[in-house]
């Protein structure tokens, strides 16, 4: 995120806005639409994936921790891939890509062709993240000011839909091949179609490939460390929160309360659906409040969303406890990459770089941790760990504070990123 100081700056050296970026800006929002809609349908069919596999729970947290970790190895692989031919060129051809390997998580009957499944998805997924962002700051570097929610916020939206198609898929009796497959033939020839429409030539009067590499060029400044580790590691709690929604919420209400499938479906669309509405009016609250307030208050509502939710006695109400921890967690997450620009106002790239890989830390901490604590106790109690961690936010709230930009030491321009 920028400062308003550095969007105007750039706003007012950025060429027109012409009708090919709009159409290369839409196309790009559509492909994070139908990856949210891949991940909603395979994160909401994790029951019927242990199910199909007979994964039980004691390797369930193994197999998910290891979706992270190859998505980290994609996104560095991804970095070469881009050198070579481009982020538009990597992400015509990962995100078909990934669509087949949620149909091949469908066909599959053993544990090893799971595993590969599972695997070639975390790979794909990680190289597909990387391009799809670094497109979003070309995208963004050419229109002079942040468009990077509206792309995430389309995330959410594609999470609401791919939650609900597996709903009815649940309730309708249709088998993980059907509804995999389904979902693979439509969306594989939609992203094609998204990438005929995102051409170079729609960037704008300069190639946006040279946007991205100034993106990266700035990423690759050194920045201290120390101002940015406490968002650093309210960026990893939310994840951390995040990951154990994506993973265990269906599973919850399935195992530990007796619901329907379909049903324990609405706890994933309860909590992408206050996600979005929570990106939609979040900045108006922060205008209005201030970011400190806005993030204290999320932080609060989403340790009251665990509780509830650890605390549920049935479906209905565990539903509405994790739509209440995403009404509180979406703010979190966008004033992290904000705090972040306003310490190095500068070096906002390099920041955001920095601030995104603890993303993939909360990730691969979350799974592990819910799930263990879960089979050693229930999922009760292991709801209560990651709202601890959500609570561990509050103290780092004053960091969020634009005053906090005065104290940030200067950036230098030697030496590697890591100093």
């Amino acid at each position: 995120m920028r400062t308003e100081g550095a969007d105007n700056a750039d706003r007012a050296a950025s060429p027109a806005i012409t009708p090919g970026l709009r159409a290369a800006r839409a196309a790009l929002a559509a492909s994070f639409l139908l990856q949210g809609v891949t991940f909603a349908l395979l994160v909401t069919c994790i029951p019927e994936i242990q199910d199909r596999y007979g994964l039980g729970d004691a390797l369930l947290p193994l197999f998910l921790a290891a979706v992270p970790v190859l998505a980290g190895a994609g996104s560095i692989a991804s970095e070469r891939l881009v050198r070579r031919t481009g982020p538009r060129a990597v992400l015509r051809v990962v995100q078909p890509a990934v669509c087949a390997t949620l149909a091949a998580v469908g066909l599959g009957d053993t544990l090893w062709q799971l595993a590969l499944a599972l695997g070639a998805f975390g790979l794909l997924v990680g190289a597909l993240d990387a391009s799809m962002n670094m497109l979003g700051v070309g995208l963004q570097h050419r229109y002079g000011r942040s468009v990077m929610l509206g792309f995430h916020a389309a995330f959410s939206l594609g999470g609401i839909l791919g939650a609900a198609v597996a709903g009815l898929g649940a309730h309708y009796g249709l088998g993980l091949p059907v509804l995999f497959g389904t979902a693979a033939a439509v969306i594989a020839p939609l992203a094609l179609l998204a990438g005929t429409l995102r051409r170079p030539s729609d960037a704008g009067p300069a190639d946006l490939v040279d946007a991205v590499r100034e993106a990266a060029e700035a990423a690759a400044r050194t920045i201290p460390w120390r101002p940015l580790l406490p968002l650093c590691l309210a960026m990893a709690f939310a994840y951390i929160a995040d990951a154990s929604v994506s993973n265990y919420s269906v599973k919850y209400l399935t195992d530990g309360l007796g619901s329907p499938e379909d049903v324990a479906k609405l706890s994933y669309l309860g909590y992408m659906v206050a996600m979005l509405l929570g990106r939609a009016l979040g900045d108006r609250a922060v205008q209005r409040w201030g970011a400190v307030p806005v993030v204290r208050g999320g932080a609060a509502l989403a340790a009251l969303g665990f509780a509830a939710a650890a605390a549920a006695p049935g479906a209905w109400a565990g539903i509405a406890g994790f739509t209440l921890l995403g009404l509180g967690i979406c703010a979190i997450i966008p004033q992290v990459f904000a705090a972040g620009g306003r310490l190095f106002p500068a070096d906002s790239d390099a920041a955001v770089a920095r601030l995104n890989l603890f993303n993939y830390v909360g990730f691969l901490i979350g799974s592990p941790l819910v799930g263990a604590l879960a089979d050693a106790s229930s999922y009760r109690w292991a709801l209560l760990a990651p709202m601890l961690l959500v609570l561990a936010v509050l103290p780092l709230a004053d960091r969020f504070a634009p005053a906090s930009a005065a104290a940030a030491p200067a950036p230098t321009t030697a030496g590697r990123v890591g100093a």
